[in-house]
């Protein structure tokens, strides 16, 4: 592993600062709304098995393929691709896989942003004392007042995706790295305390028997596929993120065991926002939910009807704003990386150029959101959210696992994770070719099939 060429985009001096930044990637808005509420709807305990199996199984060999081509490649994702497959004597044409994965990170920084923007308006709010026993229906005409306000949506949502700008444009040490090491301890420390809120103001019976008690009659075939989606999305693969991470790591760090890591790390930090949401959620005789209806209704209820509950409610927010922040900026870097580098400009000029894309397509879909209730459409939202999560992530896994799996030569692969066992090499290797890609036709398919 001597002679490794320097990235001209940046690199981090240490395995920690790679580590915490993929972290800092992983943890997504599927870890806050989603997992917690699919684990008790399907089954408790035997979906948290499942979901675990198909992280290790698919999610894991995914990440770890997507490190080896930024780790081979040092460049920008489209450079790493191509150098990648220049040294396997393959077709130029795999270029245009980072490039879908741009287009599919575009598209879902349009979405977090708005969501983003929405949380900081809540966060705000839950300290002004808005929701002071506020009931259901005032929280449900709070947050339908604000969708159908884009003006306002607008500022808070341009305020954040101008945080995400600075971080990114800083680079890769000062911006990125530095971001890590004050994010992932933040995010901990945040999420402690709201666990023990809600565990000494909610009904934590009711939570653990939704979370975590075994029930077989809910666990069927469509929590099998529902674990399954759920793994796949939730290590932030096919945007690229992985790659440009992997391009920045240093040389001689353990990949394969640094992966693992964080998808352990992903999956707890989920668990714990569970305990932090829904024994509120049975304190005050809520249904649960998942989704906005959980964060933008439930939530502010529960908060605002629980003691001191202005000043968590506040934290519960600015934590979600914190996870957004995490994941649009690994979402942006690699497209602005590509930009960068492909057409020779500087940081901040990428950044601006795609920066501003993506504010005008978050606008655009914030302006849109009602659509669908007026003519029976689909909003841009939505659709945005279709298009990236059902058909261009998938593709591009799959596109990365046929590329690492099948194309590319054994041999430079095994350089790059030449501080793993044999065996966790022919492991992941067989993974990454037999299992990875079925399951990601899997995750297509269903994803079709509630279109």
């Amino acid at each position: 592993m001597t002679g490794v060429a320097l990235n001209p985009l940046g690199e981090w001096r240490s395995r920690m600062t790679f580590v915490l930044s993929v972290a800092a990637a992983a943890v997504g808005m599927g870890s806050i709304w989603r997992f917690s509420y699919l684990s008790g709807e399907y089954g408790g305990a035997p979906f948290v098995v499942a979901y675990v199996v198909f992280l290790m199984l698919l999610a894991v060999p995914i990440l770890i393929a997507e490190l080896v081509l930024g780790n081979q490649g040092r460049g920008s994702v489209v450079e790493s691709v191509a150098h990648a497959a220049e040294r396997s004597h393959l077709s130029p044409a795999w270029q245009l896989l980072p490039w879908l994965a741009c287009v599919a990170g575009v598209m879902l920084l349009a979405l977090y942003v708005v969501v983003a923007g929405w949380s900081l308006v809540y966060a705000r709010a839950m300290y002004d004392g808005s929701f002071s026993a506020a009931s259901v229906l005032n929280a449900g005409q709070f947050f339908a007042e604000l969708v159908e306000d884009p003006g306002r949506m607008l500022v808070w949502q341009s305020l954040f995706l101008l945080l995400v700008l600075v971080v990114v444009a800083a680079g890769v040490r000062r911006g990125i790295g530095l971001l890590a090491w004050l994010l992932v301890p933040s995010l901990l420390a945040s999420l402690m305390l709201l666990v023990q809120y809600s565990i000494g103001n909610g009904d934590l019976t009711a939570a653990g028997k939704f979370l975590f008690s075994v029930q077989w009659l809910d666990f069927n075939r469509e929590a099998l596929l529902m674990a399954l989606g759920q793994a796949f999305f939730t290590l932030g693969i096919g945007v690229g993120t992985g790659i440009s991470f992997g391009s920045y790591a240093p040389v001689r760090v353990p990949i394969g065991r640094s992966v693992i890591a964080v998808a352990v790390f992903d999956t707890l930090v989920a668990l714990a926002m569970g305990l932090a949401i829904f024994p509120l959620v049975f304190a005050n005789n809520l249904v649960p939910a998942m989704g906005p209806g959980l964060m933008f209704i439930s939530m502010p209820h529960a908060f605002g009807n629980s003691m001191d509950g202005e000043i968590f409610g506040s934290l519960f927010f600015l934590l979600v704003a914190l996870v957004a922040l995490g994941s649009c900026v690994a979402i942006l870097e690699p497209v602005v990386g590509a930009v960068k580098q492909r057409f020779g400009l500087r940081r901040l000029t990428a950044a601006a150029i795609v920066g501003g894309l993506v504010w005008v397509l978050a606008y655009a879909a914030a302006l849109t959101l009602n659509t669908s209730d007026s003519d029976g459409g689909t909003d841009l939202f939505r659709l945005l959210d279709r298009l990236a999560g059902g058909l261009l992530l998938p593709l591009v896994a799959l596109g990365t696992a046929i590329l690492v799996g099948w194309r590319l030569r054994r041999p430079l692969l095994r350089a790059h994770l030449y501080r793993e066992t044999n065996l966790f090499f022919s492991l992941w290797y067989f993974l990454l070719r037999y299992i990875a890609p079925p399951a990601i036709l899997l995750v297509m398919l269903g994803a079709l099939q509630s279109y």
